[in-house]
């Protein structure tokens, strides 16, 4: 697409080494005009060397040039036709079809601009898809954490003390982050959103993720929401830091989607009264961290690596999920990577002895630039 856009911002008439186009449509009128005064002319001559009447040469001069008129005009407005069968196509909302690049003149730089609008406009609809696909699965997160809150509550099984509205307060407050998210999302600026990146201690704060997804799925477990989230209470998450005062630098916003839909993952591949482990390490530079969500499943076949972080991608093993999972969407790990991107990290499959482990590297703190 980079080729794209630069020739369309190439100046008009000029080819790619930066000379003058030799076939541009100035130059083919140009060219009509002299062939149709040079046939004229020399029938004219003709006729006078042959004495044929001078009508018989007027008729053969018009159709001659009405011939190679045709045959310029066919030229010009071929692609013409092409590039507004191309226009309407997008304009109803179709960004497949593309115009043919097969002419060196001002119609061919228009034909390659049209294909980089409709790259771009294609692009755009993609990006908004996965934004409304994105959203919508982690919307489902916290409302359906503040919902069985509530019920439980309406029905008289919690009473609304103070931890049990201090659980829905952090719903919902992360309900509105998500929110901001949106927002943010929506003020997109070359694929670019706004990280907070701050300093924090990791343990505390991946232990709060791991009760959060331990409140979360015992939340779940007495509804059917459809969302693809887990409803096992019956896997043991495991958090281990090292050293315990570690600290990180990112979006701990991010991060948080991250790590919890690893384990959610993690947690419908286990097998029954199986472990989920979470391991923080340092990494090699200044508030860096790599961390690994591991688990007991059936593993990803090293075919599927290269899948892995895919939106809509389910796997392909037989009975990959355990007891109480409906398969997920397929967005969790697309989720995941996209947020580790954003921090400049990476994430990937390793390899493991037993099961699926992930592994992800963040950057941390960049060194100031001298």
């Amino acid at each position: 697409m980079s080729e794209g856009r630069d020739a369309a911002r190439r100046n008009p008439g000029e080819e790619p080494w930066g000379g003058v186009r030799p076939f541009s449509i100035k130059t083919k009128l140009t060219a009509l005009v002299v062939i149709s005064v040079l046939i004229t002319t020399g029938l004219s001559m003709i006729a006078v060397h042959t004495k044929t009447e001078l009508r018989f040469i007027t008729v053969f001069s018009m159709i001659a040039t009405l011939l190679i008129t045709q045959f310029v005009a066919h030229s010009l407005t071929a692609p013409l036709d092409e590039m507004n069968a191309v226009a309407r196509s997008i304009s109803y909302g179709d960004y497949t079809r593309r115009v043919s690049e097969n002419r060196r003149d001002e119609l061919g730089d228009l034909a390659q601009t049209i294909n980089v609008m409709a790259d771009e406009l294609e692009a755009q609809d993609s990006q908004r898809k996965e934004l409304v696909a994105n959203v919508s699965h982690e919307l489902r997160t916290p409302i359906a954490g503040l919902r069985a809150v509530l019920e439980n509550v309406v029905d008289g099984i919690a009473e609304p003390d103070t931890e049990t509205m201090r659980t829905a307060l952090k719903q919902t407050e992360r309900l509105g982050r998500l929110v901001e998210t949106l927002l943010d999302l929506s003020r997109l600026d070359n694929g670019v959103v706004p990280l907070r990146k701050r300093r924090f201690e990791v343990w505390p704060y991946l232990s709060g993720v791991l009760k959060e997804a331990n409140m979360v799925a015992s939340a779940r477990a007495g509804m059917t929401s459809g969302s693809g989230n887990h409803t096992r209470t019956d896997v043991h998450l495991h958090l281990d830091v090292s050293p315990p005062e570690l600290t990180a630098h990112a979006d701990p916003e991010r991060i948080h989607q991250v790590v919890a839909n690893l384990i959610d993952n993690a947690v419908k591949h286990s097998p029954p009264h199986g472990r989920v482990t979470v391991k923080a390490r340092r990494g090699n530079r200044p508030e860096s961290l790599d961390l690994e969500v591991l688990d007991e499943g059936p593993g990803i076949p090293r075919s599927e690596w290269h899948r892995v972080f895919e939106r809509f991608n389910r796997g392909s093993v037989s009975r990959p999920h355990g007891p109480g999972s409906d398969g997920g969407t397929g967005l969790g790990l697309a989720i995941a990577r996209w947020a580790v991107d954003l921090h400049g990290g990476r994430i990937g499959v390793a390899e493991s002895e037993r099961g699926c482990r992930i592994l992800i590297t963040l950057p941390g703190e960049r060194p100031a630039s001298s």
